[in-house]
């Protein structure tokens, strides 16, 4: 979920200074977060999260969008980009579930050239496409989205203190924080106000497309899927979104509003094939994170070997190709990354893991971490999960807005 910036000038004079304050411009609360000027204008082509995973019963793929605005353009396609091979990295074949609204309670949907839906999609029980190879619903549902923006905006205000203070930093931008200040970082990114972390975006409801679709539709390529979603005008391609806080955390974060706008704008029209033109930008902003546990060159995927300026290109190329990996073959999905784990960093237990992204997984949790130093879970927010428990099994799959958080 995405939340409006605000305008900030910067005038920290060293670059990890500018990534932090940069950082507190806007509420991190957002998996998708730093609005572009076009997608503010339209709440409605804004997505905030996207999540992609095998069903349980092994035999189809969940897929669902959450857009920022409460309601559907019928003036923009919301469409599941969904790409298949026999192994991680390699996807030659590829299809597109593509929806248009109509009207508020009709949608015309096509998978490809094989299926189509055209209908009411409000019903939970979903509506059915034509030859039954999949469903969709599309409605106000509870944003399965939870992160604590206070303690994340604490944690950052004791790195740019320290930073400020003196904190050393390296050639490939990564601050060289004591111990004690790495442990006020992480205790802090815990807290809310100083009390138990609590969730930014409880209630939020976006309007959510949700569909679930038979795997052979989509697994035509392999077992191996690599998803992102995107909404486009007759124009354009208006936004896109897969992996949580990579998109519009990691570009332009220390150039001034206009310079990243255009690069955001630029990256937001682009599709996962252009992805290598964003990885030196990435790589840039990496060396913050890498500094957060007290210990430069752990993060993800680092390249000790070469010069402080490339450390973080391994981990910048993966992150700039942004899909979220879905391994078919397996039905236990536990957490994000884990396809790009047991391929790239040899973690063999999750090799029957199936990634992706499911509505329950601590995503921004697994993320921090692996950016931090290489683990799942060394970067808590103290928020465990949503207010509602939404379901990886049972279709809609989000649930219903609570009656006090209908907003």
């Amino acid at each position: 979920m995405r939340i409006r910036r605000k305008q900030l000038v910067v005038t920290l004079d060293c670059a990890a200074c500018a990534l932090i304050a940069a950082s507190l411009a806007a509420p991190a609360g957002a998996s998708d977060h730093l609005d572009t000027p076009s997608v503010i204008v339209d709440p409605r082509a804004d997505i905030g999260d996207f999540y992609a995973w095998t069903a349980p019963d092994g035999r189809h793929l969940n897929v669902v969008m959450t857009i920022v605005g409460h309601s559907f353009s019928d003036r923009l396609d919301y469409s599941f980009h969904i790409d298949s091979g026999p192994r991680f990295a390699t996807t030659p074949k590829s299809i597109a579930i593509s929806c248009r609204f109509t009207a508020a309670s009709h949608v015309q949907c096509r998978a490809g050239d094989v299926d189509q839906a055209e209908g009411d999609p409000s019903n939970p029980a979903g509506l059915a496409s034509r030859r039954g190879h999949f469903r969709i619903f599309a409605g106000l549902r509870d944003d399965p989205f939870f992160n604590n923006v206070r303690g994340t905006r604490a944690a950052y205000n004791v790195a740019q203190n320290a930073i400020e203070g003196g904190a050393p930093v390296d050639g490939a931008r990564c601050p060289h924080f004591d111990r004690a200040t790495s442990r006020s970082i992480l205790d802090q990114w815990r807290q809310t106000d100083g009390g138990p972390g609590k969730n930014f975006l409880a209630g939020w409801t976006p309007a959510s497309i949700v569909i679930s679709i038979d795997l052979k539709l989509v697994t035509r390529g392999g077992p191996i899927l690599a998803a992102w979603a995107s909404t486009r005008s007759a124009e354009r391609q208006v936004d896109r979104a897969a992996r949580p806080l990579t998109g519009n955390a990691l570009l332009g974060t220390l150039d001034t509003a206009p310079v990243s706008d255009g690069m955001k704008e630029d990256y937001n029209a682009a599709t996962p094939a252009d992805g290598e033109r964003f990885a030196a930008e990435i790589a840039k902003n990496l060396g913050l994170y890498d500094g957060f546990d007290g210990e430069c060159g752990n993060q993800l995927l680092v390249d000790r070997a070469v010069a402080p300026a490339s450390r973080y290109m391994p981990l910048a190329r993966l992150l700039a190709d942004d899909r979220l990996w879905i391994n078919t073959r397996a039905t236990t999905c536990t957490q994000l990354f884990a396809v790009e784990l047991a391929a790239l960093a040899g973690r063999k237990t999750l090799k029957s893991d199936c990634g992706g992204r499911t509505p329950n997984y601590k995503a921004v949790m697994v993320y921090r971490s692996l950016l931090t130093n290489a683990t799942n879970d060394s970067v808590d927010d103290g928020v465990e999960q949503d207010e509602q428990k939404h379901s990886d099994a049972q279709f809609p799959f989000l649930v219903a807005p609570a009656a006090e958080y209908r907003r």
